[in-house]
């Protein structure tokens, strides 16, 4: 922050969170210093879930919006903020409430199985809402003769496609700019330049299918290639004996890992695959957030209602393990 110094700015954030009554959440793919001054890091449903036993009354969610959302979904009667009202996302933008409807009326009777990476209103018109930690066993607890619309993320449904050999699946096509972007031969280049590495790969990225693909066919070590949830990647970091993880996900994961497990090197597959959307919480908008109460989200009661029934469908097939 420019002309504070971070010490200082960590301090007035803390001070203010304490006169607000606020819990600082951040999610995994913020800036190191959003995380570090934060209460909780983590994915969105964690963070949701987090907001919803808290005692305090106000929730800083420094995510996207749709997390926020999730947070206000789950913690109806507290304040939630987010410091940037403009901090979207590109794979829950994909798909709105009106496409899902059509889409529905062009199925009926299909079960709609929502990525919690959705808005609040097609969260309403979801039956169920799934983590991309849990998405397979969401769409396996679904009858086989029954249609399934999957949505939003084309790369996340392939993979529970394929893991299931499930007909009668429907995917919709969309997909995170920055996971779509890290493809096959980034995977293979870097790979081959760093041939002891372990790999880390999330579910949302162009490059999951060939990942598992190049992995059967020996042209990556099977025994360290992985899909991961970035809960997941925390998992699996925390047990890592390989002195390197290549990891094919947003930037800012790599923070959480090396706290994970300082003694491995943990470096991006895509070094440029960074969310400008999750970047927009600065240093100071978290402190304009905290010392002017900006910006509240606020969502329609019956959207919320509907929207809560799909999340709580999630919670009731089991653990819903990590999000995104």
């Amino acid at each position: 922050m420019a002309g504070v110094a971070p010490d200082d700015w960590a301090a007035q954030v803390r001070r203010l969170a304490a006169e607000r009554d606020a819990l600082i959440l951040a999610h995994n793919y913020q800036a190191p210093e959003i995380q570090d001054v934060a209460d909780h890091v983590g994915d969105s449903l964690a963070l949701s879930r987090l907001a919803a036993s808290s005692e305090a009354g106000t929730i800083v969610l420094a995510g996207v919006y749709f997390m926020a959302e999730t947070a206000k979904i789950l913690s109806p009667d507290k304040t939630v903020l987010i410091p940037d009202r403009a901090a979207g996302c590109s794979l829950a933008d994909s798909i709105t409430a009106d496409q899902l409807q059509a889409w529905k009326d062009e199925h009926p009777g299909a079960a709609v199985v929502a990525y919690v990476n959705t808005s609040a209103e097609v969260k309403a018109l979801s039956d169920v809402c799934c983590t991309s930690a849990n998405a397979v066993e969401v769409v396996a607890r679904i009858p086989p003769d029954r249609e399934v619309l999957f949505l939003p993320d084309q790369f996340l449904g392939a993979h529970v496609q394929r893991s299931l050999s499930r007909d009668g699946m429907h995917l919709w096509m969309g997909e995170c700019h920055v996971h779509a972007a890290i493809g096959p031969a980034e995977l293979r280049a870097r790979v081959a330049a760093d041939p002891g590495a372990s790999i880390y790969v999330h579910p949302e990225c162009g490059c999951t299918t060939a990942a598992l693909w190049l992995a059967g066919t020996g042209d990556l070590p099977a025994d360290r290639t992985r899909v991961l949830s970035t809960g997941g990647m925390l998992d699996a970091a925390r047990e890592e004996t390989a002195p390197r993880v290549l990891v094919a996900t947003e930037t800012g994961m790599l923070h959480q890992l090396r706290r994970a497990n300082p003694a491995v090197s943990f470096d991006a597959v895509d070094p440029r695959a960074e969310c400008r959307f999750m970047k927009l919480t600065t240093p100071e908008a978290l402190l304009a957030c905290l010392t002017d109460g900006v910006f509240e989200v606020d969502l329609d009661p019956e959207v919320a209602h509907r929207a809560r029934r799909s999340v709580e469908a999630m919670v009731a097939v089991g653990n819903p393990g990590s999000g995104e």
